[in-house]
């Protein structure tokens, strides 16, 4: 702002300052990815800070390799602010940047066994080179998110005898079970450039407006993305109208004193009960299905590492790769992070979580609000 008016930079400036070409911006804002919102006194685009900070956004993920339209996907996402778009360029750079130190720690050691005369058998170049790389090392949400079996069993069992299944919110692909025909439904591009090679077919569209027909599948599933939705209610009643079953993976935010079931939101983030304020009851999700809500227990060693998965291992919420792959921590916001994150290293380090939670030891499984909505 200068005299109370705000600063704006000129196409060209900016240009320069970003690396691209004038071209690329008019290009941008031809098809509305970046619009500058003023122009000059000769009729020029002008930028506002809005603007550019809407470009680095762009620019970050063209430099990642999405495509204009996914771009256009993720910037538009109207539940992702700025600092989450941040957190998210972050995570996704870190990945680029470990995929890289990964490739040439490999060619490193190629380059040493053939100065030695070693040749190297063609499946060990492709194990290092190839796809087995990237399984390795890749980003915080597939390497801390994979398929729980035992809960996995549970949501196969409850799709019973369907042939077709439509997995709504679909994510990496965790969950589908590999036995069926499956279409999967995710609308963040991010989620869908991750989703592994060999994968159901995914339509990138809202569980709100599922763009199939009537009675379309056997099924539709749902796997802990619920919570994601605008409005549930209506996911929920779009499952019901193109699957003759319905099977959903939510949780269950209605029972009395359901902030203390767990630990972590009980004693260090009790701003995960702002998250659900609006939050429809067990009874409402439910009855958008014409279905029951069964509980489903956490397995003190599960797999799969959503918000209340470590229940037993407390260590690992100390771990920023573990809170990256859960959207909790991005909601509530850095300040609450990190006040419970501190809080947390400093009572493991007293020993006053052990003191204050010495029962869980015993425990193989907890109940901590998940439920499985069958109908």
């Amino acid at each position: 702002m200068v005299g109370g008016v705000e600063e704006h930079l000129t196409v060209g400036r900016v240009a320069e300052l970003a690396g691209v070409t004038v071209r690329t911006l008019h290009h941008y804002d031809e098809i509305g990815l970046v619009r500058p919102s003023a122009r000059t006194a000769g009729g020029y685009r002008a930028y506002a800070a809005g603007d550019v900070e809407r470009l680095r956004e762009v620019l970050a993920y063209r430099r990642l390799g999405f495509g204009l339209r996914e771009i256009a996907d993720l910037v538009d996402d109207p539940a992702t602010d700025a600092v989450a778009h941040l957190r998210r360029l972050r995570g996704l750079l870190l990945e680029q940047r470990d995929r890289a130190a990964a490739m040439v720690t490999a060619i490193d050691r190629e380059l040493e066994a053939r100065a030695m005369g070693i040749s190297t058998p063609p499946e060990e170049q492709l194990r290092v080179f190839g796809a087995q790389l990237y399984e390795a090392i890749g980003s915080a949400y597939p390497a801390t998110r994979r398929t729980e079996p035992r809960i996995a069993a549970k949501v196969w069992e409850a799709l019973g005898d369907a042939r077709t299944v439509l997995n709504v919110g679909a994510g990496t692909g965790s969950y589908e079970p590999p036995d069926r025909d499956v279409t999967a439904v995710e609308p963040s591009a991010v989620m869908r450039a991750q989703r592994p090679a060999g994968a159901a077919p995914c339509v990138a569209a809202s569980a709100e407006s599922l763009p199939f027909e009537d009675q379309s599948f056997d099924a539709a599933m749902a796997f802990s993305t619920v919570h994601h939705w605008q409005d549930p209610i209506a996911g929920l009643r779009e499952m019901r109208r193109v699957a003759r079953r319905v099977v959903v993976f939510t949780y269950d935010a209605s029972t009395t004193g359901w902030l203390e079931r767990f630990w972590l939101t009980r004693d260090y983030l009790p701003e995960f009960a702002g998250l659900l304020t609006e939050w429809p009851s067990l009874a409402d999700l439910t009855r958008a299905i014409g279905g029951r809500a069964e509980p489903v227990l956490v397995p003190w060693d599960c797999a799969d590492g959503f918000f209340e998965a470590y229940w037993r291992r407390p260590e690992a919420y100390l771990d920023e790769d573990v809170r990256r792959a859960v959207s909790v921590w991005t909601r509530v916001g850095a300040r609450a992070e990190k006040r419970a994150v501190d809080a947390l290293r400093a009572d493991l380090d007293s020993g006053r979580w052990a003191e204050r939670n010495r029962d869980l030891v015993a425990l193989d499984s907890a109940e901590l609000g998940l439920r499985l909505l069958v109908a």
